[in-house]
């Protein structure tokens, strides 16, 4: 599970994010991130209904989200909000691929260290 200080849970930080922040994509996820003054990086994961309309597949989506952004935390800089947003192109793939995409767009924004 993400430490509670590495999550991004208040509405007006998501809506902040969402509105001012820079976006990078791939095939499969799309990651929006914008600076904030604190001392850590905060995550929120997002997978719509357009990826699945079944709850337990948008779940798993979710959970192999944030098990592959808790593995790199300590490579991510600090003082970022991001938002992971997960593409319809994702249920088709496994842990592997998903984290292997994740990495990739950790590098691509320049959050990775």
């Amino acid at each position: 599970m993400l430490p509670k200080a590495n999550r991004l849970s208040k509405n007006k930080d998501i809506s902040r994010v969402f509105k001012e922040g820079k976006l990078v994509r791939n095939d499969c996820l799309s990651l929006k991130f914008f600076k904030n003054q604190l001392t850590v990086s905060r995550f929120a994961f997002v997978v719509s209904l357009k990826v699945s309309k079944k709850a337990h597949l948008r779940n798993k989506i979710k959970r192999q989200l944030r098990e592959s952004v808790r593995l790199r935390l300590r490579f991510i800089k600090a003082g970022f909000d991001a938002i992971l947003k997960a593409e319809p192109g994702i249920k088709n793939k496994d842990y592997r691929q998903i984290s292997d995409a994740t990495l990739n767009l950790l590098e691509k924004s320049g959050l990775s260290v």
